[in-house]
């Protein structure tokens, strides 16, 4: 599912011989390239994803699968699998991204049988579940967006933490805010 609201998108993954499913939240670029790949529009010159795929191929490596392996703080990790000279090797990668490179190699993308425990365990059925399971996510985001917003308004915080912790936080804060705010809009978007 593609919005055209706020920066971040909604894309679900669903087993391809089951009936597992789950959504997860990706940029606009990483969406419209996935939609362009899916709908076969090809581009006059090479996307990011696509010139990706050409310095791994003329590299002499293949991506060989790519695989949504962990689920950590409410944050998919995935990992792509180059084939090179023999050789595989392991690269970290978001999943929207990893899902854009594969969607343009026609990859096989797995995901680990963990984290589809871990995202399927109240699994929504219907449309109605899954916007509910996105007001969820975004009530219990606005709770730690406050809680971490009192902090860092905190002098006696900002008076004693390291400058390096006051800013992981602050990137931390600005990204539950990002989401919140995507989540926002893919629900407005959605009635």
């Amino acid at each position: 599912m593609i919005t055209e609201l706020g920066e971040q998108q909604v894309i679900f993954l669903k087993e391809r011989d089951g009936d597992r499913n789950f959504p997860i939240l990706i940029g606009i670029a990483e969406a419209m390239a996935i939609d362009r790949r899916l709908k076969g529009v090809a581009t006059p010159r090479p996307m990011t994803h696509e010139l990706l795929a050409n310095v791994i191929g003329a590299l002499g490596g293949e991506v060989e699968k790519i695989v949504v392996d962990d689920l950590r703080e409410h944050t998919f990790i995935a990992t792509l699998y180059i084939r090179r000279n023999g050789q595989l090797i392991e690269i970290d990668s978001r999943p929207s991204d990893a899902i854009a490179l594969g969607s343009a190699l026609d990859t096989p993308l797995y995901v680990a049988d963990h984290v589809f425990d871990a995202v399927t365990s109240q699994e929504p059925s219907t449309r109605e579940e899954r916007i509910q399971m996105l007001r969820d996510r975004r009530a219990m985001l606005a709770t730690e967006i406050e809680a971490l917003s009192e902090i860092l308004e905190d002098p006696e915080f900002l008076s004693d933490a390291p400058d390096g912790v006051i800013e992981e936080q602050r990137r931390r804060l600005e990204a539950m805010q990002n989401e919140h705010d995507s989540i926002d809009d893919v629900l407005r978007k959605l009635g």
